[in-house]
């Protein structure tokens, strides 16, 4: 589904990320976890073309990235992005935020589009809340319609940058459920996060990064269960992570 080979970022002389390189097969979820700054984020954007790299490849889908003929909004349309804030439009009700990209991006006439969202609206548990503002939601619940309008752009795979981190500790839980249940469903993932009992329960495949690079790249049994095997960068991580 994804690959990204020996994937290099620069801003201006300073290196974010040096020669990256991973896959993600239909159906994986995949954590990417590491200390902040370690070049989580920016991995995770270019993934999507959001942040544009200088060396290596990307293929999505069999489509190249740094192909110049490839349509990226096209292709963005395809993947499903939830960031650390929610990113909803505040003057537009929870219905509205659902069914505008469908409509603008995807062609779908408005009740089509509408059903559509309100369908992955009554997935993460909000349905009751169709006709509200986001002003009127709580964090939680505004990270939960982000996810469902990601959603119904019916993406072939889901990007996920830290989007419990804004959150109160209280609303986390709501978040991560609706989460676990995408990964019970069988949807592709990649989640940037620092909830490591979330990466235990539900990923395939745990990356560990730390100054722009991928240190460790192994299944959650070898990351977490033999972490005596794993680098030291990543065993001063566990323990400091785990510890409480």
């Amino acid at each position: 589904m994804i690959e990204l080979k020996n994937v290099s970022k620069w801003y201006g002389s300073f290196q974010v990320l040096t020669d990256c390189s991973v896959s993600i097969t239909k159906g994986e979820v995949m954590v990417i976890c590491g200390p902040s700054g370690s070049g989580k984020s920016t991995l995770i954007k270019t993934i999507n073309a959001l942040e544009p790299f200088q060396a290596g490849e990307i293929v999505v889908d069999g489509i190249n990235l740094h192909d110049p003929k490839t349509d990226l909004p096209k292709l963005r349309a395809r993947i499903g992005m939830v960031f650390q804030q929610f990113e909803l439009f505040p003057h537009l009700s929870v219905t509205e935020n659902l069914t505008l990209a469908q409509m603008k991006v995807l062609g779908r006439p408005i009740d089509e589009a509408k059903a559509h969202g309100l369908k992955y609206l009554d997935r993460v548990g909000l349905i009751a809340q169709k006709d509200k503002f986001p002003g009127q939601l709580s964090g939680g619940q505004q990270q939960r319609v982000a996810i469902a309008r990601a959603l119904s752009m019916d993406p072939i795979v889901m990007l996920f940058d830290e989007p419990t981190s804004a959150l109160d500790p209280e609303m986390v839980g709501e978040v991560l459920d609706v989460m676990v249940g995408l990964a019970n469903d069988g949807t592709t993932m990649c989640c940037v996060t620092h909830e490591m009992g979330f990466a235990r329960k539900v990923s395939d495949q745990v990356i560990f990064m730390d100054q722009g690079q991928i240190i460790e790249n192994c299944s959650k049994e070898e990351f977490f269960g033999e972490s005596s095997k794993r680098s030291h960068r990543v065993q001063d991580f566990l323990s400091k992570i785990l510890a409480h």
